[in-house]
This record gives C-alpha cells, sequence and structure tokens, in this order.
C-alpha cells in the first residue's frame, strides 16, 4: 500500500529550536512570577514590621497613660489632704507670729517656717492642677492680649534679670480656649524659659499659621536642652532644678493635649531652647478685621 500523502491536516512536530523557545518563556514567567512574588513578601514584611512597631509604640503610651491615670488618683489625694492641713498651719503661724512680735529670733524662724509652707502649698498647687480632670470651658482668647498679661504680671522678674523680650503675635489671632488653661500653660513655659536664662538673655514669642495647627511658640537664648534630658522633660516630677515640682511641663502637656493639640520641645539653630504649643485649627480662629 502507497503512504499517504501529507496534507495541511497532519500533524508536525516541534522542532528543538521551537522546543527551546516555548522552555524560555515559561522560565522566563516563572522568573517573573517569582519576581513579583518576592516583592509581595517583601511589602508584607515592612508593613508587618510598620504594624508591629506601631503597635509597641501605641502601647507603650497606653501604658503610660494608665500609670499617669493611677498617678493622678494618687496625688491628688495628697494633695487634697496636704492642703487641708496647711490652712490651720498657716493660721497658727500668723498667731504665733503677732505674739513673738517683741522676738526678731523668734519672727526670723516664723517667717522661715511660713517660706516652706508657701513652697509645700506651690507643690500642692501643681498637683491639683496635674491632677485636675475636667473638660476645657472654652471661649474665644486673644492670644497677643493672654502674653501681654502674663508678660505683664512677670514685670519685676523680667527688669530683675535683664531679660529682653520680642513679640510677633498677630493681634488679629484668636484661639478657642480655656483661658486658665491657656493662661497656666503660657505661664508655665515663660517661667521656664526666665529659668533658663538666669543671667539675662532674649525671650521670643511667635505665632505660626500651618494648613492643619495653629502653633504658638516661646524661645529663650539659654543653654538648650540636653539630649538625654529633653527625651525626659515631659515626665511627672522629672526636673534639673534644685528647687520646683517637675509638674511645670507636665501641665503644659496635659493643657494641651485636652485641648486635642500637642506640645513639642526643640533646641533653636542659633543656640537656646523653644517650646511650641501647637493647637488644631477647627479650635483656632482669625477675629474679624
Amino acid at each position: 500500500m502507497k503512504n499517504p500523502m501529507p496534507n495541511d491536516h497532519t500533524l508536525r512536530l516541534a522542532s528543538p529550536e521551537e522546543h527551546r523557545t516555548d522552555l524560555e518563556t515559561v522560565l522566563t514567567a516563572w522568573h517573573e512570577a517569582t519576581q513579583r512574588l518576592e516583592q509581595t513578601h517583601e511589602a508584607l514584611r515592612s508593613e508587618v514590621q510598620r504594624l508591629t512597631d506601631e503597635l509597641e509604640i501605641k502601647n507603650r503610651e497606653l501604658a503610660r497613660k494608665n500609670r499617669l491615670a493611677d498617678l493622678g488618683q494618687m496625688a491628688s489625694h495628697i494633695a487634697h489632704e496636704l492642703r487641708n492641713n496647711l490652712v490651720p498651719v498657716t493660721l497658727y503661724l500668723s498667731l504665733l507670729r503677732r505674739r513673738a512680735s517683741e522676738d526678731p529670733d523668734t519672727i526670723s524662724i516664723i517667717d522661715k517656717i511660713g517660706a516652706s509652707c508657701t513652697a509645700l502649698d506651690v507643690t500642692v498647687h501643681d498637683l491639683l492642677h496635674f491632677t485636675a480632670d475636667r473638660d476645657p470651658n472654652r471661649e474665644p482668647i486673644h492670644v497677643r492680649e493672654l502674653f501681654d498679661e502674663v508678660l505683664c504680671s512677670l514685670g519685676p522678674q523680667l527688669t530683675a534679670q535683664a531679660i529682653e523680650i520680642e513679640i510677633d503675635v498677630p493681634p488679629s489671632l484668636v484661639v478657642d480656649a480655656d483661658r486658665d488653661m491657656l493662661r497656666r500653660c503660657v505661664l508655665n513655659l515663660t517661667l521656664n524659659a526666665l529659668d533658663a536664662m538666669p543671667e539675662g538673655g532674649e525671650l521670643i514669642i511667635t505665632s505660626v499659621e500651618t494648613e492643619m495647627t495653629i502653633e504658638i511658640e516661646i524661645a529663650d537664648s539659654g543653654q538648650g536642652l540636653q539630649d538625654d534630658i529633653r527625651s525626659r522633660i515631659f515626665e511627672p516630677f522629672f526636673t534639673t532644678k534644685h528647687t520646683g515640682t517637675g509638674l511645670g511641663l507636665a501641665i503644659v502637656e496635659r493643657i494641651a493635649e485636652v485641648h486635642g493639640g500637642a506640645v513639642m520641645a526643640m533646641n533653636c539653630p542659633e543656640g537656646g531652647a523653644a517650646f511650641t504649643i501647637a493647637l488644631p485649627k477647627r479650635m483656632a480662629m482669625r477675629a474679624a478685621a
């Protein structure tokens, strides 16, 4: 029988060259898929690490807030007890001073005891401010007027320390905040700046409007903040001073937080330190000119 003649429907075997081409295509596709999987794996690994780091930070913040809450309750109880006992002590010292009016040495001792009681009362006052747990009673506040009021009350100290003042706060800047709280905040930061310039210097007060916040900055020309100190300055009871409670900056941070804002500390390029209070823009506005 004769072999059938080949036609268009006859199966044709691939040549070795075509086999090699198909294999190269498969290997290339496999390599590309492997690369994409490696990239996806690396992206997922990075995202997991980022979320892990973020969770660790949040856990530390939560633990810190829980510790502060416990500390606040204890400090509040102690502060009230101290204040209750300080009132009669101060009264008895006043009566004793009248009886010893003819004895200078006794009066001197009484005055020293009174000074100690006054210092203790300041500590109690700071404790009560730190542990106060209330929502801000917000009202429109002219920031420039508030600074003028605080600086006026500190006039004698500013003069005695030869402090030069530079203020760059628009008179029209108004912040929706608790007046007593914000005044305490501004006062604490200003006193902190003065403590950094015992031999005189420059106090610079400015305000900056960003896209999301209005920032109020208080800067001094002192020696600045060391890195190990800067990381701890907002911790309650941490202080580098011989006197003081170590609650001033902790109170500032607490006030900023209850207003939905934050406080930051940094060293100035030209020397000195700067503390910035940042308030969300939704709680800040400009008065009509």
